[in-house]
């Protein structure tokens, strides 16, 4: 990304916290990827070069939902495209390497921390090693990862070798065997997925074995199984200083039941109070995931926040504009993490679920630092929230649960008993925010947990009557049951109470205010007639959207796990397990997003079309309960079949032996 001196970029953290640290810090943003003289601009580095793609995965910030290059980047000066390449990750990573020989290169940000093990990778269609292989990294660091990134820099700083930093939690290394000192389990006794055919251990060396299981079946069933560590569990923490061996990269890459169970165990093994350590073989080399971080307590995320960071760009840029900082420009970030868990959503895998949170003291000084120094600051606070924007200061009531949980959601299928759901923190903070001279208004546009707001008329009723200006963005993304479940999301008996709470608290406010909700399309588990289903609903409720989301199967996520195997590891994985509904290629993503802008005129051939395959053509026509209006008659004109064309471009009704033939004579037929 461009620099940005402003704690919602992650080069920004990065360097004041080390710069907190005592240690210089240079930034070489956006280089010249082509020439290698880029990356030595500043010298040889005395530690380490740190990599990041950026605030998003270059490969998504590059292409759309239909791998069309986006002609625009937010996190470019101007929104100009091109700014970055393709795997970003990997490309600075070599060229770093060719810049200075020897000097070790640490990879991080959302784009290695979620390309960690092997992943399905939707531009390509195919599964990718770790992302820590592919670049030949020394070391991979995950999540937000300040604690892990702490520990290594002053463990170098003070002569330790890399090699014997290999137990760092909230990291990733290459190694040739599994850590000494530490117990392994087969992923299949913790989460067995059922019977394997042919009958054959999913843990045998593949090393020298074809991606093809069917070429090399005989020759797989003779390798030898690697012998593991002794495993014994400790009484009250049998996770402790143990590790899961997942499928090695070649089985993940050639059976889907097996990449869809390493999947579901990687999901499990991410709470930082009882995740075990990952061990993945790809080829030659093994891949050691340790555990995650603990999460930052309130002091250590107030003393990130406090950093003297400019809040503006990098005047390098002069008065160009960068959209991403524009969005934030006038925003405050609250707390880190997201406990809902939303398989399409990538968060809860980067930033943990446990929720991190700043004090109030720290949030109000930064209101105020926003207010005297930010140009251009009008006395509006575009945002006061985070990852989810209710979720400040919710935690496990019982510390014990929140330390051995493995739950995907502690919201889904219904708010967990243990979740609390008080919103006082949040109430006080708001008001007390909104009393600081100078301030206006304060907006909340981070994304609401409604099915937990509701459990808080007062929040509810603060919220409405301060805090929306005049309309509110919530995602319910869809309607019908069978595609909530595979996102777990609320049904939509949440939305419409929280919908009667919203008009009623607006109309004693004496405001007109609206909920703008927000769908998604083509999500794995969703039949067309869900989306269907999910128009008529929208048609009944006055909405038309302007814009509509496609699925986007970002690495690591489970709804992306969904879109090449077809199986859902959010249930155990079998080789019976039921078959999940796949909107898959290019016609069918299209006819989804379609049909959700049922409005659209350019639209209505498409989903009549469709809706003629469902046998649902009742709801081609004037009527209230209609989707689309029947064709016209200059439409069905349009429609009509081009007569065939014989030799010399002829058709059988203006051939010289036709016209001969019908001279005279009247041809009847309907029009």
């Amino acid at each position: 990304d461009a620099y940005v001196d402003h704690p919602s970029f992650g080069m920004a953290i990065i360097g004041r916290l080390l710069e907190a640290q005592g240690y210089r810090v240079g930034i070489i943003a956006q280089p010249n990827w082509e020439d290698v003289n880029a990356f030595k601009a500043l010298g040889k580095p005395n530690l380490y070069f740190g990599v990041t793609a950026g605030n998003m995965d270059s490969m998504i910030n590059r292409y759309t939902a239909d791998r069309r290059l986006r002609n625009d980047d937010a996190y470019t000066p101007g929104n100009v495209s091109g700014s970055r390449p393709d795997r970003a990750t990997l490309i600075y990573t070599q060229k770093c390497k060719q810049a200075f020989k020897g000097v070790p290169v640490i990879i991080g940000g959302i784009e290695a921390s979620l390309r960690r093990i092997a992943h399905y990778d939707y531009w390509t269609e195919k599964v990718r090693r770790s992302i820590l292989v592919e670049s030949k990294a020394d070391m991979l660091l995950f999540g937000n990862a300040e604690r892990p990134l702490v520990e290594l820099t002053h463990r170098l700083a003070a002569g330790e070798k890399l090699a014997n930093m290999q137990d760092i939690p909230g990291t990733a290394v290459l190694v040739k065997q599994p850590l000494a000192g530490w117990r392994g389990k087969d992923s299949t006794e913790l989460d067995a997925p059922g019977h394997i055919d042919p009958i054959v251990s999913p843990y045998v060396d593949t090393t020298q074995a074809s991606n093809d299981c069917e070429s090399k079946q005989d020759d797989t069933q003779a390798l030898a199984i690697k012998p593991m560590a002794a495993y014994e569990s400790i009484k009250g923490k049998p996770w402790h200083m143990t590790y899961a061996k997942l499928p090695d990269y070649n089985t993940v890459n050639a059976d889907p039941v097996m990449y869809a169970h390493a999947s579901r165990v990687m999901h499990h093994e991410t709470n930082p109070g009882c995740a075990r350590a990952l061990y993945q073989q790809h080829g030659p080399v093994g891949l050691w995931v340790n555990p995650p971080a603990m999460p930052l307590d309130m002091e250590e995320m107030d003393y990130v926040f406090a950093q003297p960071y400019a809040r503006v760009p990098h005047p390098v840029y002069g008065d160009e504009r960068i959209p991403a900082y524009e969005m934030i420009r006038f925003s405050v970030n609250i707390m880190r993490g997201c406990f809902g868990g939303c398989s399409f959503c990538s968060i809860t895998e980067h930033e943990g679920r446990i929720i991190q949170n700043r004090s109030e003291d720290s949030i109000i000084r930064e209101v105020e630092e926003m207010r005297d120094k930010v140009p251009g600051f009008t006395g509006v606070v575009s945002d006061l929230g985070g990852p989810t924007a209710n979720m400040y200061r919710l935690h496990c009531k019982d510390p014990k649960v929140e330390a051995t949980c493995r739950r995907a959601s502690c919201v889904h299928p219904d708010i967990c008993s243990y979740m609390g759901t008080n919103h006082k923190p949040l109430i006080s903070l708001y008001r007390r925010a909104r009393a600081l001279p100078g301030i206006k208004k304060i907006l909340i546009a981070s994304g609401l947990r409604y099915d937990l707001a509701i459990r808080d008329p007062e929040y509810v009723k603060e919220l409405v009557s301060h805090h929306v200006g005049g309309y509110l963005k919530i995602a319910p993304e869809h309607t019908e049951d069978q595609p909530l479940s595979y996102m777990l999301k609320p049904g939509m008996g949440s939305y419409n109470k929280f919908k009667r709470m919203f008009d009623k608290y607006s109309k004693e406010a004496g405001k007109e205010q609206y909920l703008i909700p927000y769908f998604i399309s083509a999500h794995p588990g969703t039949r067309d007639i869900d989306m269907v289903n999910l128009a008529l609903w929208l048609k009944k409720n006055k909405f038309r959207l302007d814009q509509v989301q496609n699925f986007y199967p970002s690495p690591m996520c489970n709804a992306t796990t969904m879109y090449p195997t077809e199986l859902n590891p959010l249930k155990k994985v079998t080789r019976s397990s039921e078959r999940v509904s796949i909107p898959r290629g290019i016609r069918q993503r299209r006819l989804h997003k379609a049909i959700l802008r049922y409005h659209d005129p350019k639209n209505w051939d498409y989903i009549r079309e469709a809706l003629k395959e469902m046998g649902l053509q009742k709801l081609i026509g004037k009527g209230p309960e209609c989707l689309v209006p029947a064709p016209s008659l200059t439409d069905r004109r349009k429609q009509a079949p081009k007569a065939a064309k014989g030799k010399q471009g002829m058709t059988r009704f203006t051939s010289p032996k036709n016209q001969k033939l019908g001279a005279g004579k009247k041809r009847k037929g309907k029009r």
